[in-house]
């Protein structure tokens, strides 16, 4: 249903810089008196690119929540990748949280409870709120989808897909 990360703004100062690095490095490369000197600044401008320009790229892009119909699935994770999934079937609470700076650019932190464990945050989403309808009317489906399930009839799944046929 909805593909989600946090809001792009978190990449405001690494990419300000990003062109304070470049701008400072097309002004100083050529005029040092060394050879040397010129290659050392461009690999150090370099190393610093990478640190903070480019981790933070690359973070924020393997920082995803999925929302299906059955599901929120959390990933994240750039060496060591997570994947959380909470089924919409269990019943959670559902919070927005919003700073000032958050409201101005629309943007919020949905926290989902799920009981006494620490809870699962989406941070910074755009449309928080729209975020915390939707889990709420998935919530609401998934139960009524549970509560159909009658006294006399059982759900019932065929293991020889999983197991083979002996």
């Amino acid at each position: 249903m909805a593909r989600l990360r946090p809001h792009a703004r978190v990449l405001f100062w690494p990419t300000l810089f990003l062109l304070a690095a470049c701008g400072a490095t097309g002004y100083y490369y050529g005029s040092l008196p060394e050879p040397w000197q010129n290659t050392a600044l461009l690999a150090g401008a370099v190393a610093v690119v990478l640190l903070f320009w480019l981790l933070p790229l690359v973070s924020w892009l393997n920082h995803r929540y999925t929302i299906t119909t059955r599901r929120i699935i959390f990933r994240r994770g750039v060496f060591v990748r997570t994947r959380q999934e909470l089924l919409h079937s269990r019943g959670y609470d559902v919070t927005v949280r919003t700073t000032w700076l958050q409201s101005l650019v629309r943007s919020g932190d949905v926290v989902i409870k799920t009981g006494p464990e620490h809870p699962l945050v989406l941070k910074d989403v755009p449309n928080p709120v729209l975020v915390q309808q939707v889990l709420h009317d998935l919530m609401e489906q998934s139960r009524a989808r549970v509560g159909t399930v009658g006294h006399d009839q059982s759900i019932t799944a065929d293991p020889s897909p999983l197991w083979g046929r002996r």
